[in-house]
């Protein structure tokens, strides 16, 4: 089969690798739709230490289960269109065992510790498939594990009702973001440097919108959530908060990346620092929150390219164009979509 390869860090190619065989517990998923993620450049770079390689990536994805291995229990089918949380945790771990297995000592995910869905097929564990109603497209289907993220980015924070807070980064996670918080009561500013994404910001809830957070003039915020992993953008939501404010890094950034924050505001002012890893208990929430429509999906999407285009399709991430860009190994090479 035909997939996209990271042999070494800088080193992408689109080649043959040997299709996927299912141990007795997995399914073998035909993919239609693989999202991009900051995690992807990360990956990409040798900047994401779990990685090894060579690596498939791609941990954002649905499809057509095509093949189901001989110890699968009832419950998902060849034919079934699913959405797959990439989420691997050992279970016997001590954060495991106490109910966080996104901080599992043995973690792994599909694309990110194993070879994912930027490819024809990827064998996924069969209890990670969560079936799609006939309804749903598979570019929604693909949009659900950055949707559980956000899920469990807004639980970690905690929102009080007419809360005022910022979130700096307005791509797919932000707008994603931006919607939750929300729906939860909160007045939500935005701030994003590509001032072409502050619409769709608006759109989907904010109630201001600027390319700085001088701009907006309004703070002190009562937390901020900051999306990009830029450390100069985590130092300026943190100027930003109001005594006994909170501030979360959700964006992924350089392990070797460093910020300079003030102990003694933090300490003097009760600032509360709070991470927010992947997913956790929230892949079907997200599915429920995009099949009712309490989530708008609508232009999230901006790109769908080939598997053969994923080297310039991870270009298109690096340079800010556009929102989600996603690959369907299914696109012809010859056939390129835009918006969905």
């Amino acid at each position: 089969m035909r997939a996209a390869v990271i042999d070494v860090p800088g080193t992408v190619r689109v080649g043959e690798v040997p299709d996927p065989t299912p141990t007795p517990d997995q399914i073998v998923v035909k993919v239609e739709a693989c999202g991009i993620c900051g995690t992807d450049l990360h990956i990409a770079d040798g900047e994401f230490p779990p990685s090894p390689y060579p690596l498939v990536p791609g941990h954002e994805f649905a499809g057509e289960v095509v093949e189901v291995g001989p110890g699968v229990a009832t419950g998902v089918a060849v034919g079934d269109r699913v959405a797959v949380d990439p989420s691997l945790f050992c279970g016997y771990c001590t954060p495991c065992r106490a109910g966080h297995g996104n901080l599992c000592a043995n973690w792994g995910a599909t694309g990110d510790t194993v070879n994912g869905a930027f490819a024809e097929f990827v064998a996924v564990p069969a209890d990670t498939a969560y079936t799609l109603a006939e309804t749903t497209s598979y570019a929604d289907g693909a949009l659900v594990e950055p949707l559980s993220c956000a899920v469990h980015g807004v639980r970690t924070l905690g929102v009080e009702v007419g809360e005022r807070i910022l979130v700096v980064g307005t791509g797919t996670m932000g707008l994603l973001i931006i919607q939750l918080l929300t729906r939860a009561g909160a007045r939500v500013y935005a701030v994003d440097r590509n001032a072409a994404r502050l619409p769709m910001a608006e759109r989907h809830g904010a109630v201001a919108t600027a390319t700085s957070i001088e701009e907006l003039d309004t703070a002190p915020f009562d937390a901020a959530v900051d999306v990009t992993g830029a450390p100069p953008a985590i130092e300026g939501a943190f100027d930003a908060l109001r005594r006994g404010g909170r501030l979360q890094i959700f964006g992924v950034a350089a392990d070797t990346a460093r910020i300079s924050l003030s102990p003694f505001r933090i300490y003097n002012d009760e600032i509360r620092i709070v991470g927010s890893m992947a997913v956790l208990h929230s892949f079907g929430a997200a599915l429920n929150l995009i099949e009712s429509g309490l989530i708008d999906t609508t232009g999230l999407v901006s790109h769908t390219l080939p598997l053969s285009s994923f080297p310039s399709a991870l270009e298109m991430v690096r340079a800010g164009t556009g929102l989600k860009v996603q690959v369907s190994p299914t696109l012809l090479d010859q056939g390129q979509t835009t918006g969905s």
